[in-house]
């Protein structure tokens, strides 16, 4: 329905722009000159021409931003499986410090206070 309404508003505009927009233009593109083009015509493309390059500056920064969200998961998942290895690391420590507990082999240091 929302895009109806949008079509409907968007023909009326080119409708306006078609109407009041008739006269008869040269458009110079550099070296070249193209004479005799009605002035609706310039606006209409000129929009378009806006348009594309904005979608195009746009889909290029979403892609800039999709491979750095991209790399920072992988910097995620590796901090995460080092996390998973010290966690494993002082879980194993913790065991082997409860067997010399239950041992009684503790070892007397001759050199400690």
């Amino acid at each position: 329905m929302l895009n109806i309404i949008f079509l409907l508003i968007a023909g009326s505009a080119l409708t306006y722009i078609s109407k009041y927009n008739l006269e008869l233009v040269s458009v110079n593109m550099g070296f070249y000159t193209i004479a005799d083009v009605p002035l609706f015509f310039v606006i209409v493309v000129s929009l378009l021409v806006g348009f594309s390059l904005s979608y195009i500056v746009q889909l290029l920064i979403n892609i800039s931003t999709y491979l750095e969200m991209k790399s920072k998961s992988k910097e995620i998942k590796t901090g995460q499986e080092e996390i998973l290895d010290l966690t494993k690391t002082v879980h194993q420590l913790e065991l082997d410090n409860e067997k010399l507990k239950h041992t009684g082999g503790e070892t007397s240091d001759s050199n400690a206070l």
